[in-house]
């Protein structure tokens, strides 16, 4: 049961990750990204700090408290960034297919490191599922701005730092607890941003901000960074890097049904085609445990 909440908590992460670009979209018309980034991770630590005091939870070592700071720095800092200023130079179809390669990266470097065995359906399965997005995204892969290749490799670097606190974090969250480490090491991506913004002057517009502008913001916070990440390092807890990692292809399909809904756009044959590619490469990478538990417990009741 542990294995399967985990990936469910990975799609549902993943899936509010996708809901969470339009209201991105709407504050890049009042404030810089790094502002955006400042009032996301910031407010998210700000709601997830009582609650991780209320609970009790357990908090990283103090031998882990580096290692906890410099991995919040690397997602929660150096990944908008890099995920914002990808943006800069491409479409918002081909940033998906790009960061669409964090399964992949995570299940080699993962091989690498040694920490997740490399096995064939895990692989078979991120391939069928980073496809099913691409099939997806085909009507706006076809055109591109001059030099967008720039944006696509700032979003596989954007993927890179992703790949690798999944894969570094999850002995440290295993050893604390997920809204612990997430507490701490977004704590530390927030102060970065925060202080970066600061010195570029970044929070001026401020000032004039509405209703609605604090509305997104609150969204973002509370919904983008603070419930997001909690789910993903809970993920991380109860299963792979990779079977975590596979579900951001449902972030591109997610943000498609929405503006679907929303903007009245019409389901093409296609999104159609890669929703049931994306699961279907989900539930072929997320198989495997369940199957192997079953074979033993099978044969162990025969023994």
């Amino acid at each position: 049961m542990g294995e399967i909440s985990g990936v469910l908590a990975a799609v549902l992460s993943s899936a509010l990750g996708g809901t969470s670009i339009g209201a991105t979209r709407y504050l890049v018309n009042a404030i810089d990204p790094l502002a955006i980034g400042s009032f996301r991770f910031g407010i998210g630590f700000l709601l997830l700090l009582p609650l991780t005091i209320v609970r009790g939870d357990r908090w990283p070592r103090r031998g882990d408290w580096a290692a906890a700071a410099g991995l919040g720095f690397l997602f929660f800092a150096l990944f908008p960034i890099l995920f914002n200023a990808s943006l800069i130079f491409t479409t918002a179809a081909r940033g998906a297919l790009a960061l669409s390669t964090l399964p992949l990266l995570t299940l080699l470097i993962g091989a690498a490191l040694g920490s997740e065995a490399l096995t064939w359906r895990k692989s078979v399965g991120v391939v069928v599922a980073t496809s099913g997005v691409a099939v997806a995204l085909l009507t706006d892969l076809t055109s591109a701005p001059s030099g967008a290749w720039r944006g696509d490799l700032l979003m596989v670097a954007a993927a890179l730092c992703m790949a690798l606190y999944g894969i570094w974090s999850k002995p440290l969250i295993r050893r604390s607890s997920p809204i612990g480490f997430t507490t701490m090491s977004m704590a530390a991506g927030a102060a970065c941003l925060i202080l970066l913004s600061c010195l570029r002057g970044s929070f001026a517009p401020v000032a004039g901000f509405g209703t609605p502008q604090w509305l997104a913001a609150s969204y973002l916070g509370a919904f983008g960074a603070a419930l997001t990440f909690y789910l993903w390092a809970f993920a991380l807890e109860r299963t792979t890097p990779t079977r975590v990692a596979i579900s951001v292809t449902v972030n591109p399909i997610t943000a498609s049904l929405v503006g679907a809904y929303l903007l009245h756009e019409p389901l093409r044959w296609n999104l159609v085609a890669g929703i049931v590619a994306v699961f279907a490469g989900i539930w072929i990478a997320t198989t495997t445990a369940q199957r192997i538990q079953a074979a033993s417990a099978s044969a162990s009741s025969r023994s």
